[in-house]
């Protein structure tokens, strides 16, 4: 058995799952509530669009406490429904842009039409695994990460691609879960334990 073509797909789906009933019960946290938790401010997450704020499923709100300076590029890695790319879009305004990339259809329909309900003409999506970005070296200012290492075992390969895309001089900014210790010796791990 293909353990990380299993993880990949088993995230694929539970993250999509979201994308097309972000009001079912998930494995994870999910929405606005969560949202708010993490620090987004209530009255932030009103005006952001909804089909963004209610399929939110980060770790944290590092497109607000983070420079993302105007004028800026941004790569939102692992968009989901586009509620950190519609906050970096607005903070770098029109003279910057965002690239939001996810692996999950449903969940890039969704951020497309968070930037439209949004009226931002300086999102742009792109479906892809994020170990191999349709990005050319050197062109992204800033890259936002919130929640992606943790579910995918090509970790080597996402921080190559990350070091490939982000200019000398630019930023990665990114939130993450982590062990604090090892599990149990012997314990196996399966999918459900990806998601706890």
């Amino acid at each position: 058995m293909d353990t990380a073509l299993t993880l990949r797909n088993g995230v694929h789906n539970a993250y999509s799952a979201v994308a097309e009933q972000p009001e079912a019960e998930h494995p994870f946290a999910v929405g606005k509530q969560f949202a708010a938790g993490l620090g987004y401010p209530i009255d932030l997450l009103d005006r952001l669009p909804t089909v963004s704020v209610q399929a939110f499923t980060g770790l944290s709100n590092v497109s607000l406490f983070r420079d993302v300076p105007p004028g800026a590029r941004v790569l939102d890695l692992g968009c989901g429904a586009g509620m950190d790319s519609v906050i970096a879009a607005e903070r770098v305004g029109p003279t910057g842009s965002v690239i939001g990339v996810d692996f999950s259809q449903a969940m890039l329909a969704r951020a497309r039409r968070a930037s439209s309900e949004a009226k931002l003409g300086n999102i742009h999506h792109a479906q892809a695994g994020a170990e191999d970005l349709p990005l050319q070296s050197g062109s992204v200012d800033v890259a936002l990460v919130n929640g992606l290492f943790n579910l995918n075992p090509a970790r080597g390969a996402i921080f190559e691609e990350l070091a490939r895309v982000v200019r000398p001089g630019g930023s990665v900014f990114a939130a993450e879960l982590i062990l604090r210790e090892p599990a149990p010796a012997g314990e196996t791990v399966n999918l459900d334990d990806w998601f706890s």
